[in-house]
């Protein structure tokens, strides 16, 4: 069956994790703060460069949107999901401690486990 719905607006909000159903979803901190596909993708990025000035530009944002989001990351957990290394002889950088990559994975498995969910929905509203 051929899909068609013409009074959809051309982007809505949420990913598309299934045929018909786009959804988000955020995991919030015992104390304050939350995190959502944004901040995990920011956090991949700096495990990935192992620095947030080149993370931010991978996603379009400035160096002190990035930092402002890593503070607010930081401040939601007891021990932090980021940190930075000064400069010296080998250049410093940033990187994510063994909570960070924690929640990453924590958050990549519920996704997966969502999609699971929305796919199988998708498939019984046809």
């Amino acid at each position: 069956m051929e899909q068609e719905n013409h009074s959809l607006p051309e982007k809505l909000p949420g990913e598309c994790y299934s045929n018909r159903i786009r959804a988000r979803f955020w995991i919030t901190g015992e104390k304050q703060g939350y995190v959502g596909i944004g901040r995990i993708e920011l956090l991949e990025k700096i495990k990935q460069f192992g620095s947030i000035n080149k993370a931010a530009k991978e996603m379009g944002m400035s160096y002190k949107r990035a930092w402002k989001l890593i503070e607010e990351l930081n401040r939601m957990s007891d021990s932090p999901l980021v940190v930075k290394a000064q400069g010296g002889k080998s250049g410093g950088g940033t990187f994510l401690t063994e909570e960070g990559e924690r929640l990453i994975e924590q958050f990549r498995k519920l996704e997966q486990e969502l999609i699971q969910f929305l796919e199988k929905a998708s498939k019984e509203m046809e």
